[in-house]
């Protein structure tokens, strides 16, 4: 994979994470991504975010979408934006999403690793088969 396209993917996933925290705090977020590709593919991303977000949760099993880390649950969103609108190999949308979280992800146990790698699996049965 291309440094520059695992930078974007991360620098996408950065600013959804900030996207949501500050949500949180009811404050308004101003991206700061300069790149014009990026930034059109962050504006996507929160323009599908609830389509993203049935997705994500019609393959969670007692499980909901709010119990993920804002790390996590921005990985597993943008990932998920990459099965419903790209035609990025499934294989290579996964890997990524599980080399980032592994990088990012607050769990030393593997348990969030193997989790969004099962999630993405479901998700990229549903969507792509």
């Amino acid at each position: 994979m291309k440094k520059e396209t695992r930078k974007q993917r991360e620098t996408i996933i950065f600013n959804l994470y900030q996207h949501e925290i500050y949500l949180a705090i009811n404050k308004t977020y101003e991206s700061l991504i300069e790149d014009d590709e990026t930034y059109k593919i962050f504006e996507d991303i929160l323009s599908h975010l609830s389509d993203l977000d049935d997705v994500i949760e019609s393959q969670l099993f007692n499980y909901s979408l709010n119990r993920l880390s804002y790390v996590d649950r921005a990985i597993i969103r943008f990932a998920t934006y990459e099965l419903m609108y790209t035609k990025t190999p499934v294989e290579i949308i996964l890997n990524e999403a599980v080399e980032i979280t592994k990088e990012f992800t607050t769990l030393d146990d593997e348990k969030q690793r193997k989790f969004s790698n099962k999630l993405l699996d479901n998700i990229a049965h549903a969507i792509r088969d």
